[in-house]
């Protein structure tokens, strides 16, 4: 007889050396930047840019990449409720958070925590940098190219997440559900890691077939815009069928994770209606 579920209780430890721990979850972030600079690297041998130039964006890229996330998980997941409520300047605050008195430890990245919204923000800054400093075409040229190699490191990150038996959904009677025993589940949960891998696998899929079947990176945006689109609009909708992160999210109509999704959505439809509308434009002249 078949089982109607799945027990997950894979060791999210590859191996130990004395104090040096190797996780699935580190090495398979390694992998995903890996796998973003081969892409990157063949679009831009393609296209006949300087080497030089990918040496940059990818210091520029995995130091952004890193800060934003730690950033982004200290700062909009870190909160928790005061012991007693505090006033200032009339408004009173029932949660606060510990990185805004402890800022130095906002750079332990070995204690965990990184956010994809983060990830996101401190690659755009990281970007927008590197476009007035390196190659000087314009935010959105940079990111048509980039975007493609990111959705692969961002679905080696969610099957990291797997390994870690965390970030899952709520309680599912689907034959695909997966008992987290490691995190202290009892009964199968929908295994959204798997669905978000998979989302940015298709995301990455039909970007990279724009780009070499249609030549879309010629219309500046439509790539990034519709990345925009594949990440974070299946993200939002992702969400209603996830686990609360944090307690400060109980109750919210929309959560933190759809909060943070949804500018990045409406960017994508605003560049890839502009992407199409000057394409057509041009396409009248």
């Amino acid at each position: 007889m078949l089982l109607n579920y799945i027990i997950w209780d894979v060791n999210p430890e590859i191996f130990s050396i004395g104090s040096l721990t190797v996780r699935w979850y580190g090495l398979l972030w390694a992998i995903g930047i890996w796998l973003a600079l081969v892409i990157v690297q063949k679009l831009f041998k393609h296209e006949k840019l300087p080497e030089a130039w990918l040496d940059k964006l990818f210091i520029y890229t995995v130091i952004g990449t890193v800060l934003g996330a730690r950033l982004g998980h200290c700062l909009f997941y870190e909160w928790e409720p005061l012991t007693e409520p505090v006033s200032f300047l009339g408004i009173t605050f029932t949660y606060g958070n510990h990185y805004l008195t402890h800022p130095w430890e906002l750079l332990y990245i070995w204690r965990g925590g990184l956010a994809s919204h983060g990830g996101a923000i401190g690659i755009i800054v990281a970007i927008l940098i590197y476009d007035k400093k390196v190659s000087k075409k314009g935010f959105l040229w940079v990111m048509d190219r980039l975007v493609i190699g990111a959705a692969l490191t961002g679905a080696s990150i969610r099957l990291g997440n797997l390994m870690n038996s965390e970030i899952y959904g709520t309680a599912t009677t689907l034959p695909w559900g997966f008992i987290f025993v490691r995190d202290g589940q009892t009964e199968a949960m929908h295994p959204t890691q798997i669905y978000e891998m998979l989302y940015c696998l298709v995301t990455f899929a039909f970007t990279w077939w724009l780009y070499w079947k249609k030549d879309a990176y010629k219309n500046t945006g439509l790539i990034y815009g519709i990345f925009l689109l594949g990440i974070f609009g299946t993200r939002f909708l992702l969400e209603f069928i996830k686990l609360d992160q944090e307690a400060f999210e109980s109750g919210m109509l929309l959560n933190m994770g759809q909060l943070l999704s949804f500018p990045f959505v409406v960017w994508g439809i605003w560049l890839v209606y502009k992407a199409l509308s000057n394409k057509k434009t041009n396409a009248t002249k």
